[in-house]
């Protein structure tokens, strides 16, 4: 299983969707929520796509909508911005370095790439979805 820290696995296909992000500012931001959902209080490791789900999925109707996505990738923004203003300035940042992130553009970056992985336009990820690869 790849790695995103010493001893915190990541399943596949948040691999797969680390990887499609390609900016290296965004790849560095989707890994700090990655392994801030994985740290998270209370949580265990995940390690199948299923488990994501199962914590994704706040309401229980086994989907995951936007805001339940953006809930979700959205707690590493949170917990990195330690001045709480909104942005991620570099020294915020994984690294120490790169140009700084607003809250709404990484909100905005996260919508999009949910919507790519909405594979059949339904407004919400079934486990399918969750696990594959976004689509271009």
């Amino acid at each position: 299983m790849p790695t995103v820290a010493p001893g915190i696995g990541v399943g596949p296909g948040v691999m797969r969707a680390m990887y499609a992000l390609r900016a290296p500012r965004i790849l560095a931001l989707a890994v700090a929520c990655t392994v801030a959902a994985v740290v998270a209080p209370a949580a265990a490791q995940v390690t199948a796509t299923s488990e994501y789900l199962e914590r994704m999925d706040t309401d229980g109707d086994g989907r995951v909508s936007l805001p339940e996505y953006l809930d979700w990738m959205g707690y590493a923004f949170r917990e990195m911005d330690r001045d709480g203003d909104g942005v991620l300035a570099a020294h915020e940042l994984p690294g120490g370095r790169g140009g700084p992130i607003t809250l709404a553009q990484h909100r905005e970056r996260l919508a999009a790439r949910f919507a790519k992985q909405d594979a059949n336009g339904d407004g919400v990820l079934d486990a399918r979805e969750l696990a594959a690869p976004p689509q271009r």
